[in-house]
């Protein structure tokens, strides 16, 4: 079966919203001393990089998702747990909020419309498809990469890259950025270490020197049981046939 858009069709109380978030994480460099993420100064690359909450920006905080090019301009990527759980269902009534700092939306809110999983995520939670492509409605008649600008996804770009990944802890209104490079954690999934990656940063995508998403926070362990190492599922062939199916 082919993975397709389906709408948020459940919403989630404070307590199931707690179960999707992840504790990703872990230090970034070397094996002695692994350092922390930091605040992420504002830059316009990172006003792709935003919120997911619920109904609001000062909702409860979900995850971090990230504007990526596409046809329609009105896409985003983010881990699949952080959308949809086999034991809630997909999340209604989320929002995405780019550039969202100290409760100042610059580019505002904008309402997702529908999320595209593979099935094997939807039927299984299966770790190595934890990936989610989520289109979002315009907002004042302009499309959300019209007005941040989008990444490009990359698949089949090994490992050893060096990426920045920015996300949003949920118990900061600042995101925290690190410089690390990626290591294989197995045949489908990868890893960084670096320290901080908490609760809400699930889905902070990891972006290479050339502005290309190569990971986002998810899949083994939804992304990681410690804030000292963060996982993504490799982005491969899965990922480009998720990408298809999202933008068609």
């Amino acid at each position: 079966m082919a993975p397709r858009p389906v709408p948020p069709a459940r919403a989630a109380t404070a307590a199931t919203l707690a179960a999707l978030l992840l504790a990703a994480g872990t230090a970034c460099g070397g094996p002695d001393k692994p350092p922390n993420a930091e605040v992420a100064q504002p830059s316009p690359a990172r006003d792709r990089i935003g919120t997911l909450s619920i109904h609001t920006a000062q909702g409860p905080r979900a995850c971090t998702a990230s504007v990526v090019r596409s046809p329609r301009h009105n896409l985003l990527v983010t881990a699949a747990h952080c959308v949809q759980n086999q034991r809630v269902g997909l999340l209604d009534g989320l929002v995405f909020t780019p550039g969202y700092r100290n409760g100042y939306t610059p580019y505002g809110t904008w309402p997702v419309e529908s999320i595209t999983v593979d099935p094997r995520w939807a039927q299984e939670d299966d770790p190595d498809f934890d990936v989610a492509f989520v289109t979002v409605s315009p907002v004042g008649g302009k499309q959300i990469e019209d007005a941040v600008g989008g990444n490009p996804i990359g698949t089949g770009q090994g490992v050893g890259l060096a990426v920045s990944v920015t996300g949003y802890p949920n118990e900061s209104d600042e995101p925290i950025t690190c410089a690390v490079k990626t290591r294989s954690q197995s045949s489908t999934q990868e890893r960084f270490d670096c320290g901080g990656y908490t609760d809400g940063t699930s889905g902070s995508p990891w972006v290479t020197d050339s502005g290309t998403v190569v990971g986002v926070i998810g899949g083994y362990q939804e992304g990681g049981d410690s804030p000292g190492t963060s996982y993504s599922i490799t982005f491969d062939q899965r990922v480009a046939d998720l990408y298809r199916k999202a933008t068609t």
